[in-house]
């Protein structure tokens, strides 16, 4: 069987969201429908004060042992609690597993800026003295899937991804292929980010990204409304466990979706804006549909990067409309979650393998079929029941990156 025909199985999620601490809490709150935004107390003084934060965890919930979350960066700790979540759910147990054939591949944006951000006032305040020893830790990019490694005894390849608001996606397509490579025999792949603070906050806000409802902070986040003005600043993590399918088939573990198409391109247009065509994200589409083996009407459900902001939107959801004519169910889970930059592409990931799996497609908050101003089959209100046998989850990221992944459920 060629490599790209190898069924790759999604066998364990880990997820942490503004909407819940765990898996089933983050599918129940994003079936809710309702935003989690809120005014941040800690971006107070910012033009636009709004967030969604992750509910503040129990001790048992945020313990990471051994003492050594003084040196983990918050972007490190939530892809450390992800990955247990997703590695116990796949059945998994590091003691026991040989660590040799197991990678992990994590995704962040900005990883440990707000530790930057918070270092450099201490220095500026005190002097050389305040700053951290654990700074540089707690600050590279690569640190989360360092921590996720060294807490599960991972010996195989073990990487970043940074393809700003893809890299939780780009993280799966890098494990998939490492899978296919035959380079490890299980993959703990994902994204995570914490970088909620004000200097972030503020760069985004002074760029026109962010929206600006700051009297209603519920209804701000609005993806593909008519009115939509921005998006709201989030954080999170996801990790999914993937496997060949005969690996796990023969543990008999049950799998969640396929990982069966993967496509990447990049716009070369503009460093923060989409290209107004759409013809590279297209390109993205098509190849995770030919990777599958599957046609534009094959797809059921679109999984949608939603944004909330004008350009992104409109040019998503023409895409959508002139590729995908069988008018797929779209959802857009920023409007409960916020946007939670380079995990969002992981976290998404995990909503559709849901989908798939529990054959139920999640409502977009703040969104309205009287304020829907394209023709798409968008999800609102309530979620819908729905076999999905064919979905794609869309991550778009600055820089021009886009990442398609198509996951199925049909043998």
């Amino acid at each position: 069987m060629p490599a790209s025909r190898t069924p790759v199985s999604v066998t364990g999620l880990g997820l942490i969201t503004p909407a819940g601490v765990g898996r089933e809490e983050t599918w129940e709150g994003v079936l809710s429908g309702r935003s989690r935004a809120d005014t941040d107390p800690e971006l107070k003084g910012c033009a636009v004060d709004l967030s969604c934060r992750i509910p503040v965890m129990t001790p048992e919930q945020a313990r990471i042992g051994g003492g050594k979350a003084w040196r983990m960066g918050r972007f490190s700790q939530l892809a450390v609690l992800a990955a247990r979540e997703a590695v116990a759910d796949a059945g998994l147990d590091p003691a026991g597993w040989d660590g040799a054939r197991v990678a992990v591949v994590i995704g962040s944006g900005l990883a440990g800026a707000m530790h930057l951000e918070d270092q450099t006032l201490r220095h500026h305040q005190g002097g050389p003295d305040l700053v951290s020893p654990a700074l540089v830790p707690m600050l590279i990019s690569n640190m989360a899937a360092g921590e996720v490694s060294l807490d599960l005894g991972a010996h195989g390849p073990s990487m970043a991804t940074e393809t700003a608001c893809a890299s939780g996606a780009s993280a799966l397509a890098v494990a998939r292929q490492l899978l296919l490579a035959g380079l490890c025999d299980i993959a703990v792949a994902g994204g995570t980010e914490a970088a909620v603070t004000p200097v972030i906050a503020s760069g985004f806000q002074r760029m026109g990204a962010l929206s600006t409802r700051v009297d209603e902070p519920g209804a701000a986040s609005r993806p593909f409304a008519a009115d939509r003005d921005g998006f709201v600043i989030s954080e999170g993590a996801a990790v999914l466990v993937l496997e060949r399918e005969a690996d796990a088939l023969a543990r008999g573990q049950r799998r969640y979706a396929r990982l069966a198409g993967v496509g990447q391109t990049s716009d070369a247009y503009h460093p923060t804006a989409p290209d107004p065509r759409g013809v590279h994200a297209e390109a993205a589409l098509r190849v995770a549909l030919a990777e599958a083996g599957l046609g534009p009407v094959d797809v059921d459900h679109v999984n949608a990067h939603g944004t909330s902001t004008l350009l992104n939107d409109l040019t998503e959801a023409e895409l959508i409309g002139r590729v995908l004519r069988r008018r797929p169910s779209v959802t857009a889970a920023k409007g409960v979650l916020g946007h939670s930059l380079g995990a969002a592409g992981a976290i998404e990931a995990a909503l559709t393998a849901l989908t798939v799996h529990r054959s139920t497609v999640p409502p977009i908050a703040n969104l309205t079929p009287d304020n829907l101003p394209f023709d798409l089959d968008c999800v609102t209100g309530a979620p819908r029941p729905q076999r999905v046998r064919a979905a794609v989850s869309h991550s778009f990221g600055f820089g021009g990156h886009n990442v398609v992944l198509l996951f199925t459920n049909e043998d």
